[in-house]
């Protein structure tokens, strides 16, 4: 049985849907001073994603990128640097339209577990040798070009 907050997830997406407008999406391509890059291993696909999710009504960008480290990977002390993509294809994402905004992060390590087990089901730092190759919803091109220090927007 999901918890409560879980069910609140999966009505949000239904209502995306229904409405049939492009979502504000935020995500981090943060790793530590030391070149670690983190990533959750998200619920949905099970597969491996950089850090995000959607704007909320009345919160800017800056916030809600701090938000959803907090709440998806456990990440407490956050420095925010460039904004290094700007990600617009409708066809990346096949849940929803969502214009996604990647920035980059400095972090400490997570020092406790995410907020929605439901949501993300592990949280973990990557040596760049270690990272999937094959990333959730179009993020392997975001987090190739973070890593580059690549600027991009469509």
């Amino acid at each position: 049985m999901l918890p409560f907050a879980g069910y609140f997830k999966v009505l949000k997406e239904v209502t995306r849907h229904i409405l049939r407008r492009p979502v504000v999406g935020i995500a981090a391509a943060a790793r530590t001073e030391d070149g670690r890059w983190l990533l959750i291993r998200r619920g949905d696909t099970g597969q491996w994603a950089l850090p995000g999710g959607t704007l909320e009504w009345g919160e800017t960008l800056r916030k809600a990128i701090v938000r959803e480290l907090a709440e998806e990977a456990g990440v407490d002390r956050v420095t925010l640097s460039d904004v290094l993509g700007v990600y617009s294809d409708p066809n990346r994402d096949l849940r929803f339209h969502a214009v996604t905004i990647v920035v980059g992060a400095i972090i400490t390590a997570p020092t406790r577990p995410p907020d929605n087990p439901v949501e993300v089901l592990e949280v973990r730092l990557f040596d760049e040798s270690e990272i999937p190759i094959s990333l959730a919803h179009g993020m392997s091109q975001m987090l190739e070009l973070a890593q580059k220090g690549e600027r991009f927007w469509e």
